[in-house]
């Protein structure tokens, strides 16, 4: 496993490199600018055409645009902005949040362009099944004898970047094989363009895939089933049963019943959320103007006045650009903006203006990243969640030896040899409302000692953890099952601000696991009740939506097999997607025993779930930067003579609808 584990890292590497980064931002910003902050258009046109007042049965599409919003909104407001953002706070640190909010305003410019051009190209031979997203702009928009230039064009785009990131990578061979690819796709742009615009499509839906099976499937899956864990004491392994259950119900009904469900769970699961998260935010309401000084101090570069943040308890530090490329590695996950997702759930909008439906996406990252992700930050902030105190303490130091695992490896591993666990903290035992006498703790739950070792690139310090589970023995007697930490030098426990050595032990609370802690925190069982249940509304939605975006790259791929054909495999697609879930029950699941003799998940970290969405977002993006730049002068043209029929007062609107047809989708029936 850990073999694999290395590959997919070292992919991610190159991937997921600055440079992807800065070319997002750049077309962010571009699009910005070329749309004179079209964001505006979002905030006010949009929101209009959201509640139905340009709304008309007549138009080519399945679903109304609130239905689409919330389709779309079901994959983007989901365990990103509860777990997501908890990752990015525990490891970037604060300074992850500025990053985050910067992606979630030009990624609302990101999103009016890409949904603008799919809305361009998309297929209308079936008005009540619409067919669109970056696989048919590229194929259809390469489609006629005067087209060669935007292929040649959108060769070059792809050549750069393939070469961009193989010479990252520093490996000889690689580069070579990239600019062998690089000259391949110009010499096809060439010869026969249309062939360029099929093989760059299904190279889109390839990534697309893969992006549906981790971000949109085994994420969610894995965060319900760890929060469900913690909370209920309910096995991974039963939740995936039951999240395969619902997820296959719900998608055999195809888009009219993934919007029709979305319109009425993204409402009811967002104002549950909000409302929770205000409560929490009113009680610690004297912290917020420190968290939200803190986000800007740690998010800034040293020369605009920023400094990287305390390593306090337990919390090991960051540096600016770790924290940067966190925030804006679970932005983009959150939002996915610039992905090149969720405009194919946009293209099943009923409208025969595709501007229209640009701006309505250009809510979706306010709403997701600028609202609901700020909202967890700042409950993770305030409650002191992220940079917590230990949960209990050894009580001396000859309790905690620091012992070499494996003194022979290079570098050399060490773990740890503890006495009895002892009872957690008071205060600890009231955030979890442990019974009175209890000891606290939960078997299998993972824990972690701070140590000082061989230097961590991504934080700038020498601090490392030492994680364990948890395990109940008889009569309540508690310990730790250690696992190891590779370093060239010896590690020592940390030393604490009092000057003796830290012989606390932590909770490692992953994902939406933290969320919940800091609700509790606030108000023992609030996290329990709120965040499960958002946790698993949210993972439902997204999971329902994440699929039907897999199943129109599979008919991408397969529409020209004919109707029985393509029937076939969309129904293939969706039995392995539900069976994913599943298998990531199993995989959260401790069923299997390593070399130690002890049982372990195959997905046991938030880690090793954040190496496999990272996998996912890193190709997707890779695949649509290229295709949005070439084609964005189509959209901004669009874009411009629909803003320009407004200003005229050309397009005709009326009275919106009431809040329940629209929701219900009842306004275009």
């Amino acid at each position: 496993m850990q073999q694999i584990n290395d590959f997919v890292n070292m992919l991610n590497s190159y991937l997921f490199h600055p440079w992807v980064v800065y070319a997002l931002l750049f077309c962010g910003v571009l699009f910005t600018i070329w749309s004179f902050f079209g964001q505006y258009r979002a905030l006010t046109h949009g929101v209009s055409v959201t509640f139905g007042k340009y709304d008309d049965k007549n138009d080519p599409g399945a679903i109304n645009h609130f239905q689409a919003l919330s389709a779309a909104l079901s994959a983007t407001v989901g365990l990103g902005n509860i777990g997501g953002v908890a990752v990015a706070v525990a490891l970037g640190g604060p300074g992850a949040i500025l990053w985050m909010w910067v992606i979630g305003v030009v990624g609302m410019a990101l999103k009016m362009t890409e949904v603008t051009q799919s809305m361009l190209f998309r297929n209308t031979d079936d008005p009540e099944n619409p067919h669109g997203g970056p696989m048919f702009v590229v194929k259809h928009g390469l489609t006629g004898s005067d087209k060669k230039p935007i292929a040649i064009a959108l060769a070059l785009a792809f050549s750069v970047a393939i070469i961009a990131l193989t010479y990252a990578s520093g490996n000889t061979v690689a580069m070579i094989v990239g600019v062998v690819l690089s000259l391949g796709l110009v010499g096809l742009a060439a010869v026969n363009h249309h062939m360029l615009g099929s093989l760059i499509g299904g190279i889109f839906v390839i990534t697309l895939i893969i992006s549906a099976i981790t971000g949109g499937n085994m994420f969610q899956a894995w965060n319900v089933g760890d929060i469900t864990k913690t909370y209920f004491d309910i096995e991974p392994v039963v939740t995936g049963i039951v999240l395969t259950v619902l997820v296959g119900l719900t998608i055999i009904g195809g888009i009219k019943r993934i919007g029709s469900v979305a319109g009425r769970i993204v409402p009811f699961m967002c104002f549950i959320y909000i409302l929770a998260a205000a409560f929490v935010l009113l009680k610690n309401f004297g912290t917020i103007p420190q968290s939200i000084a803190l986000i800007f101090k740690s998010g800034l570069p040293s020369f605009l006045g920023g400094e990287a943040p305390d390593a306090t308890g337990a919390f090991l530090g960051g540096t600016f650009g770790y924290a940067a490329m966190w925030g804006v590695k679970r932005a983009l996950f959150s939002s996915e903006a610039g992905q090149g997702s969720s405009p194919i759930a946009h293209s099943a909008a009923k409208t025969d203006e595709p501007v229209r439906e640009g701006v309505v996406a250009g809510l979706e990252p306010f709403i997701d990243t600028l609202v609901v992700c700020s909202l967890t930050a700042l409950v993770i902030l305030s409650t002191g969640a992220y940079n917590r105190e230990s949960e209990a303490v050894y009580a001396s130091a000859d309790q905690v030896q620091v012992v070499p695992a494996n003194a022979t490896a290079d570098p050399p591993t060490w773990t740890l040899q503890t006495g009895p666990l002892p009872k957690m903290s008071e205060e600890a035992r009231r955030i979890r409302r442990s019974a009175e006498g209890a000891a606290g703790w939960r078997d299998g739950e993972t824990v972690f000692v701070i140590v000082d070792a061989d230097e961590d690139t991504n934080t700038g310090r020498d601090l490392r953890r030492i994680s364990g589970t948890v395990t109940r023995g008889a009569e309540d007697a508690w310990s730790v099952e250690w696992g190891t930490l590779a370093s060239k030098k010896t590690p020592t426990i940390r030393i604490g601000p009092d000057g003796n050595p830290d012989l606390g032990i932590y909770g490692d609370y992953a994902g939406a696991s933290m969320t919940a802690y800091a609700f509790d925190r606030a108000a023992p069982g609030l996290g329990k009740i709120v965040v499960t249940i958002a946790a698993w509304l949210f993972a439902l939605s997204t999971m329902i939506s994440w699929s039907y975006y897999g199943e129109q790259g599979v008919y991408f791929l397969f529409g020209g097999l004919g109707g029985a054909g393509t029937r076939t495999a969309v129904l293939l697609y969706k039995f392995i997607y539900c069976l994913l879930i599943f298998f990531t029950g199993v995989a959260g699941t401790k069923l299997f025993t390593n070399a130690a003799g002890v049982k372990v998940a195959l997905i046991a970290t938030d880690g090793e779930l954040d190496m496999w969405t990272t996998l996912g977002l890193g190709v997707m993006l890779v695949a649509n930067i290229p295709i949005m730049l070439v084609f964005s002068a189509h959209a901004m043209k669009a874009y411009h003579t629909y803003m320009g029929k407004l200003k005229r007062g050309e397009m005709d609107s009326h009275a919106a609808p009431p809040l329940e047809d629209v929701i219900g989708g009842k306004d275009v029936q």
